[in-house]
């Protein structure tokens, strides 16, 4: 999140907005927010509709959720429900038709769609 935060200014000057969705409650959401200093919206996807609507959705297995409570991390504090399901992280690039112009998930949540990808795309909508 911090990494497309860098790449804001240059987003906005392409006439594109940068916007997260999180399974979060509103509440975690906007702490998320402000922890991260971030400058752009951080929508709450209640019950994962919206990732649901993607297709990303997937529920932890019970040997994931052992593992979160034991490290005190209670999911369903942190997105109201109790459902301990979580959407893959994604990235989209949305035109103003409303069309997936670029579309990036993976399993492992520690890869993420490099910003400057992004960039590149919004680039190449303006050229």
């Amino acid at each position: 999140m911090r990494a497309y935060q860098k790449i804001l200014p240059q987003v906005l000057r392409l006439g594109a907005a940068l916007i997260a969705v999180s399974p979060q409650s509103p509440d975690k959401t906007q702490a998320t927010l402000l922890k991260n200093f971030l400058q752009y919206e951080v929508l709450s996807d209640l019950g994962n509709q919206v990732a649901r609507s993607y297709g990303l959705v997937y529920r932890l297995p019970d040997w994931v959720r052992e593992l979160y409570i034991s490290l005190g991390v209670n999911l369903p504090e942190y997105n109201a429900d109790q459902s301990w399901e979580l959407p893959l992280a994604g990235t989209f690039v949305i035109g103003q038709n409303r069309r997936v112009i670029l579309s990036y998930v993976d399993s492992d949540p520690r890869n993420r769609l490099e910003p400057q990808a992004i960039l590149d795309v919004l680039g190449a909508k303006h050229a």
